[in-house]
């Protein structure tokens, strides 16, 4: 058994559907073990000395109509080591539980309520499951960013009594992964850093970029200044062979989809006349290019 010694968030998000594991630890690559989801069924944060088949059973009791709490009662019916485990479970209709075993070390405890369940073991004190609910419920961002804001404001709070070492962002929804194949989302890992909240942060702002689709507000109208721009920039990195006069035509647009595929911002690439501002800040930012593949 693995002792992840952390404070963790499970979670659903009524308005997408979407589920999700937000965990921080004083343990090497604590995303490989505590976090457990699947769309339309459940998330699962599985902790303390963990029992690895908290995640994997669970999520399968969930899948079978099993509420949260008949799902926690049948995974501590079977385990002779339930008071060493700690486990957050929400389902998909927002449903919640969360249980911590008598012998986890102090301070151990957890808070569920509508939508999500707050745990941790080893913190300086409750005020780090506090700081976890009050900015889940309080926050109306996505997701994903509600989690982290969780994880950063219940690390100010107290944390874990041992300190940081990792931390972990699970969100899973119908179809969410890239090109649609399966339900991952986001799965991003800090595994091994002295501020893992604030990197994972980082890395959630770099996956919005990279993925997300381009908002209204991000749209821009090409006009002459701006393909001017676009042309110098794409000269300069080698993608653009032609004339430097202010018309965004066919070969400048298939120009400016390369760059887009080699840097992998196919999500942010607009039809017609239409680009997407932060894809061309990158661009007019970016100073060299060392190959095209």
């Amino acid at each position: 058994m693995i002792n992840i010694s952390t404070f963790s968030i499970v979670a659903r998000d009524p308005e997408t559907g979407e589920l999700g594991v937000a965990v921080q630890s004083k343990f090497l690559a604590v995303g490989a073990a505590v976090p457990w989801a699947k769309a339309g069924v459940g998330a699962i944060a599985t902790q303390a000395l963990a029992n690895l088949d908290y995640g994997e059973l669970g999520l399968e009791l969930l899948k079978k109509g099993y509420s949260p709490q008949k799902t926690l009662d049948s995974l501590l019916a079977l385990d002779e080591g339930r008071e060493d485990r700690q486990i957050g479970i929400v389902d998909a209709y927002g449903n919640s539980v969360t249980y911590t075993g008598k012998n986890c070390y102090d301070w151990a405890g957890g808070i569920a309520g509508e939508n999500f369940a707050c745990q941790g073991n080893i913190l300086v004190g409750e005020e780090t499951i506090k700081a976890l609910k009050e900015t889940f419920i309080n926050s109306k961002d996505s997701l994903a960013k509600r989690l982290v804001q969780a994880l950063d404001r219940a690390q100010n709070a107290g944390g874990d009594k041992r300190g940081r070492q990792s931390a972990s962002l699970l969100v899973v929804k119908e179809k969410g992964s890239y090109g649609g194949y399966n339900d991952r989302y986001i799965d991003l890992r800090v595994d091994d850093h002295p501020e893992p909240i604030k990197e994972l942060m980082r890395i959630l702002d770099l996956h919005e970029m990279y993925f997300n689709r381009t908002a209204e507000n991000e749209m821009l109208v090409v006009d002459e200044k701006t393909a001017v721009k676009i042309q110098k920039a794409l000269k300069q990195l080698g993608y653009y062979n032609g004339d430097i006069d202010g018309n965004y035509n066919e070969d400048v647009k298939k120009s400016y989809e390369e760059f887009c595929h080699i840097e992998n911002f196919e999500e942010r690439i607009c039809e017609g006349n239409i680009i997407d501002i932060k894809v061309l800040e990158f661009l007019l930012n970016k100073n060299s290019f060392p190959s095209k593949r």
